[in-house]
């Protein structure tokens, strides 16, 4: 049974949203089902936080974090590799890809992962990254869960490309899907836009929401069953990316650590990547726009940068260590937006402005509640290729350039 009407007015008392069934009279049966399973499923306590705006970004004592370079990555390579290689083949490892977000900005409207970045042939960015799992399932000899977030606008059109392609020689039943939770996109005054007469305002959590939306999918009893005690995720757009890399996923267990992050050496002080560090003597990321001068001038003991490198969203989490995290609320981001809305006659519009506020979790702060994390470099050439543009930097003709030096045939 979905919510009645009159416990979706209660829940909307209770949050001051009453306007949200202002045109519910004027709704068809189905758009008024709709909606409410949408006012049922809306987590509505995050709206309290526009009010306290100032205090949720405040950062801790940062100081620098030392990473594990590739000289010591080489030392041991072989060893942290078998280590790696040991636990995918007791089939501890699952890998999670984060494929919420639409092509928009490649000037398509399909999945991101659809997009195809072959030129004399198709090779899409889906395929791309699961050929590069491919190589590890061959090199274990064993296949590896690959859990899907997809989101409420590409969930149909991802499933249906995937199966259609026959998941690029992946097999079928070690790939599972679940949607990304969506938050309420508000006014300045935390007050619910609607979108359509019988539909809020709402977008996708935010990349740190993963974990919430694969617990609320049911998943959690299947990762237990199945015995996965670590989680590599990483982000759609980049294609040369190692998931599940064995000689990482060793480390960070020789470590003892409950979490690592794979970085790359910057290629500019004021390149525009989150960089790892300590925040109150606890891992943490401060964002490129939040880095004083003074932090890009900071030098460590060896007279080399001390905020030297940049996260490129792909992680590795302790499953136990997830679920400690997930009783406990993340904190929000609350980022200014344009949001398409109704007026007060009802009559849609598309802001030129921003007009208010989108509610997001962020990795970035799951690391923060780790007990540890390692920082892992990586070969920026070999395995950092991200598509945000469709050209210039990070966009679809630097990433082929990369693949191709890579060996990649395109």
């Amino acid at each position: 049974m979905g919510m009645t009407l009159s416990e979706a007015k209660e829940k909307l008392e209770k949050y001051g949203q009453e306007h949200i069934l202002k045109y519910y009279e004027t709704l068809s049966g189905a758009e008024r089902e709709a909606l409410l399973a949408q006012i049922d499923a809306t987590d509505m306590d995050i709206l309290e936080a526009c009010r306290h705006r100032e205090e949720l970004t405040r950062k801790g004592a940062i100081t620098p974090l030392s990473v594990m370079q590739l000289s010591e990555i080489e030392k041991n390579r072989a060893d942290f590799t078998d280590t790696g290689l040991k636990a995918i083949r007791e089939g501890r490892v699952g890998a999670v890809l984060l494929a919420g977000g639409m092509g928009t900005r490649l000037g398509s409207d399909d999945p991101k992962g659809m997009y195809n970045v072959g030129v004399t042939r198709e090779l899409y960015i889906f395929e791309c990254l699961i050929n590069n799992l491919t190589e590890v399932v061959r090199q274990a000899g064993n296949y590896i869960h690959l859990f899907v977030m997809t989101s409420d606008k590409n969930n149909d059109a991802t499933v249906s490309f995937l199966r259609e392609h026959g998941f690029f020689g992946y097999r079928e039943d070690y790939v599972h899907f679940f949607k990304q939770e969506m938050a309420a996109a508000t006014d300045y005054e935390g007050r619910i836009y609607l979108e359509e007469k019988g539909k809020m305002s709402t977008s996708p959590n935010g990349n740190g929401g993963w974990f919430i939306s694969m617990k609320k999918a049911g998943l959690i009893t299947f990762l237990q069953k199945e015995g996965i005690q670590w989680l590599n995720v990483f982000a759609v757009d980049n294609v040369l990316q190692r998931i599940a890399d064995p000689c990482f996923i060793g480390a960070t267990i020789q470590r003892s650590c409950v979490a690592g992050a794979k970085v790359v050496k910057k290629n500019a002080p004021d390149e525009k990547v989150g960089v790892i560090c300590l925040e109150d003597g606890r891992p943490s990321v401060v964002e490129y726009y939040e880095l004083t001068d003074e932090m890009m001038n900071a030098r460590d003991a060896d007279g080399e940068p001390a905020y030297n490198f940049g996260l490129i969203l792909n992680y590795l989490f302790n499953t136990d260590e997830l679920l400690r995290i997930s009783e406990k609320n993340l904190p929000l981001h609350i980022v200014e937006k344009k949001i398409p809305c109704l007026d007060g006659e009802g009559n849609p519009v598309k802001p030129e402005q921003p007009n208010g506020y989108k509610y997001e979790n962020l990795v970035l702060d799951m690391i923060h509640q780790m007990s540890g994390c390692l920082p892992f470099e990586v070969v920026r050439e070999r395995e950092f290729a991200p598509i945000k543009n469709k050209t210039g930097v990070d966009s679809v003709e630097s990433a082929r350039e990369l693949l191709r030096k890579n060996g990649v045939e395109l």
